[in-house]
């Protein structure tokens, strides 16, 4: 298996310096010898900051340098300062869930035995060391405006119908993510793939109806919101549940069909400057107040099965039933980091747009 480049030139010595987002907040006791707790994380820092601020409530005597990086550059730094000797994040929370399965299974993340361990869903804990910490379905998204007379597709046979029916009408007015640039895209259509014999007729479809590509969630939603686009295929639902909050013509359908949900993965590296610190931030994290705070202040449905009501795991569930089909914390996970595997569904992907 191939190593990630910037891993490959960190071994060799000549890798470019990654560029953090950090930013530092010291303990609210004032303390200025307070203990340090180093996260690397691919959530923004300012959606990240209500859990930091409650965690420094309950741990006042402790700082906080958070540095906001891409997903890729967390697994890259995690292995580089690892494999140098040196120390690295205390805590490392990353939507990539492959590459967090990866540091697990190669040595570089250690078991955390918290509280919660026992009680959390089997499909979300892999050896207690990798913790899926979000429940974020992808959903389609559509121009309300332009479905002032017909429902939106609520599946994708009846997506494949609606851009059949429409023709020149939707062409070039539906966007997706591109999934030789997306992470999140990319990790959306392999399990569409493992979930729907037929996908590659939606994949086909899309190619007929001229469909952009956008490695960003909001590109596409902006242009949804606007009316540029009549739907959007596989958005992450949680950036499409905040988008929605501010552009009212803009609606979000979970397929009925089933529903594909990833999860933003949290854990303590082998290597961490602090483990003990490291562990306590994701037991806060996994608690009640925790994803209390993570689906009412971030918005992003929690996964705790103590956490039952609004935007939840639990209430989703209840609702949907099989419908949802989250993606395991797992080893099978790592399956397309196999180069040749990335490449072989990755020229699938484009073969089956081109031939439109």
């Amino acid at each position: 298996m191939k190593l990630p480049l910037l891993t490959a030139l960190f071994l060799l010595g000549l890798a470019p310096f990654v560029r953090a987002d950090v930013t530092v907040y010291p303990a609210s006791s004032g303390r200025a010898d307070a203990s340090e707790l180093v996260v690397y994380s691919s959530l923004d820092d300012p959606l990240a900051r209500p859990m930091i601020k409650a965690f420094q409530t309950a741990n006042p005597d402790v700082a906080v340098r958070y540095e906001d990086m891409l997903t890729g550059e967390i697994f890259d730094r995690v292995v580089a300062e690892t494999d140098k000797g040196d120390a690295t994040a205390d805590f490392a929370f990353s939507s990539a869930m492959d590459l967090q399965v990866k540091l697990v299974n190669d040595g570089y993340a250690q078991v955390s035995r918290l509280p919660m361990s026992g009680r959390w869903p089997a499909w979300a804990n892999w050896r207690d060391t990798a913790y899926a910490l979000t429940f974020e379905p992808a959903v389609f998204v559509y121009h309300k405006a332009s479905f002032a007379e017909e429902a939106p597709p609520s599946t994708r046979a009846e997506f494949i119908d609606y851009l059949s029916r429409k023709g020149e009408a939707v062409f070039g007015r539906i966007g997706t993510y591109d999934i030789e640039r997306s992470g999140v895209g990319f990790l959306f259509m392999s399990r569409d793939q493992e979930q729907f014999d037929d996908i590659w007729s939606v994949v086909r479809a899309m190619g007929a109806a001229g469909v952009k590509l956008y490695s960003t969630s909001q590109a596409i939603l902006e242009r949804v919101a606007d009316g540029r686009f009549v739907l959007g295929y596989n958005i992450l639902g949680s950036y499409a549940a905040d988008w929605a909050s501010s552009h009212p013509d803009v609606g979000i359908v979970l397929p009925k069909d089933y529903t594909v949900v990833m999860s933003r993965i949290g854990l303590v590296p082998q290597a961490a400057r602090s483990a003990e610190l490291g562990r306590r931030f994701l037991a806060f994290f996994m608690s009640r107040e925790g994803q209390t705070i993570l689906t009412q202040e971030l918005q992003i449905p929690a996964v705790s099965p103590d956490v039952a009501q609004g935007n939840t795991a639990t209430a989703m569930r209840e609702l949907l039933g099989g419908q949802l089909k989250p993606v395991p914390v797992s080893p099978g996970l790592m399956v397309y980091l196999d180069q040749v595997k990335r490449a072989r569904l990755i020229q699938k992907w484009n073969d089956a747009l081109r031939l439109q």
